[in-house]
């Protein structure tokens, strides 16, 4: 699925965000800081566009995902930065080892995974002591009106605003699914502190339409 429509993915989420997604990386990567010399392992990184965003901090950036047609787009976006590379990955059994990366970010990846906890464990694992972990994630907007609304325009806007950027609909069918079905902030902190990792904070952005998720590994 993530294949099919790794090719008109970048237009699509401008499209059905009101170009929001881009403010969401911003703010993704000034909350990672990420600093030249340091080696950043950026997962479920699809097509490259936040792995771009920290590589151009002079970071060496890794831009892993399972997909390997979201990695052939990202290539053909980014490829030309010498400080980021591809690895085709699957997050609860990365190929990388112990204590690699200075920091470890995953942008709307988590919920896909089948066993989001193994995932947070995989990632403290290739984290250094010290090491910052990001999860950039769609929430739960605590307003009960807005969360109607944002519910609304899921399951009724967005699978049309996809047909019309001439994506997959199906796909974002699941999307809202994937969504709807995961937890809220305080659930999905939980999960973090109990793979290991501490500092466990969230801040929410747009109303709480997505939040961002921080946490440290313990030296």
């Amino acid at each position: 699925m993530f294949d099919q429509v790794a090719a008109g993915y970048d237009r699509t989420n401008v499209v059905m965000t009101f170009g929001n997604d881009a403010l969401w990386r911003a703010a993704a990567t000034r909350a990672v800081a990420p600093r030249p010399g340091e080696r950043i392992l950026d997962l479920a990184a699809g097509t490259a566009s936040s792995s771009a965003s920290l590589a151009r901090s002079g970071a060496e950036v890794v831009a892993a995902d399972f997909s390997p047609g979201m990695l052939a787009e990202g290539r053909r976006r980014h490829g030309h930065l010498p400080n980021l590379s591809f690895v085709e990955a699957d997050a609860t059994d990365l190929p990388f080892e112990d204590d690699e990366f200075d920091a470890v970010t995953m942008s709307y990846g988590l919920r896909n995974v089948q066993d989001p906890k193994k995932a947070l464990r995989e990632l403290l694992r290739v984290t250094k002591p010290g090491g910052r972990l990001l999860i950039n994630e769609f929430s739960t907007p605590p307003n009960p009106v807005f969360r109607a609304l944002y519910r609304f325009y899921n399951a009724q806007i967005l699978p049309r605003v996809a047909r019309l950027a001439g994506t997959n609909s199906e796909a974002y069918d699941y999307l809202n699914e994937s969504i709807r079905d995961w937890p809220d902030q305080k659930t999905l902190a939980a999960w973090i502190r109990e793979a290991g990792w501490t500092e466990v904070a969230h801040r929410d952005l747009s109303l709480g339409i997505v939040a961002l998720h921080r946490a440290t590994k313990p030296a």
